[in-house]
């Protein structure tokens, strides 16, 4: 599978792992609401690079969905810190995460040099 694909599907296996986690939350809905936001917008938009208008669109995306990986990571940290993931599931999630983010700053950096 080519590196983009790939990067598409575990952004895609991502947000479902995060979504089902969340339907298991009580009690802090506005943290899950933010969590569910974030982590679904890094695959949303790195399938919006796909169609990117010019070279500086695509890093653009890219960049907006590493911000939006970091920003999973720290809602990912409170609800954990709030006790309200377990945490293998905290590990799991954010070691995905992770993989994520590393993919998309290197995807960047590569994106820039090509410039």
């Amino acid at each position: 599978m080519e590196d983009k694909n790939k990067l598409r599907e575990q952004s895609i296996e991502f947000a479902i792992a995060v979504s089902d986690t969340c339907y298991e939350i009580k009690g802090v809905s506005v943290y899950v609401n933010q969590l569910l936001r974030c982590s679904s917008s890094i695959g949303a938009n790195i399938y919006e690079a796909k169609y990117a208008q010019s070279r500086a669109d695509f890093i653009s995306k890219l960049e907006i969905a590493l911000k939006e990986s970091s920003e999973t990571e720290y809602w990912l940290e409170l609800i954990y810190r709030k006790k309200k993931l377990t945490e293998k599931q905290y590990r799991d999630l954010k070691t995905a995460c992770g993989t994520i983010r590393r993919k998309l700053i290197a995807s960047v950096s590569t994106a820039k040099n090509n410039a």
